[in-house]
């Protein structure tokens, strides 16, 4: 699977543990930036992964902020994303059962004890479809 990850100045450091973890488990990553931690804009970021995932060119996004919502808010923005901001990994797992989410979105200042859990479960996950599937059309629709 190809990864495609970002943050901005504020998820620098957790975006450096979680591109470990991934090279640990053996996953492609492409990192869309920030690379220092020198103050960043990141709906520049979470377009950047946005329109890499619905590109086909990478299956699943990670980004990360100071609270994962403001990636969430913006990576929404691209047509073709199901971004949710996840705090465990039950809400990483259901991101992907139920909703198929293919941007995960991290906060550098919530609560890490379950990171390697919530990656491994958003990466790892199917979509259950079936009666979700038609809760994903109905979302696709909206977009305009």
């Amino acid at each position: 699977m190809h990864i495609a990850i970002g943050s901005d100045h504020r998820g620098f450091v957790l975006k450096q543990r979680v591109t470990k973890l991934l090279e640990e488990a053996g996953q492609e990553y492409k990192d869309f930036g920030v690379y220092t931690e020198e103050r960043a804009d990141y709906p520049e970021i979470a377009e950047k992964v946005g329109e890499a995932v619905t590109s086909g060119k990478f299956e699943r996004g990670i980004l990360i902020c100071s609270t994962g919502i403001g990636m969430c808010i913006a990576a929404n923005k691209v047509k073709g994303i199901r971004a949710a901001t996840v705090f465990n990994e039950f809400t990483a797992t259901r991101s992907r059962q139920h909703n198929d989410a293919n941007i995960l979105c991290l906060g550098a200042k919530n609560d890490q004890s379950q990171l390697n859990e919530m990656v491994k479960a958003f990466l790892t996950t199917r979509f259950e479809g079936g009666r979700h599937q038609q809760r994903v059309y109905m979302i696709n629709a909206m977009e305009k």
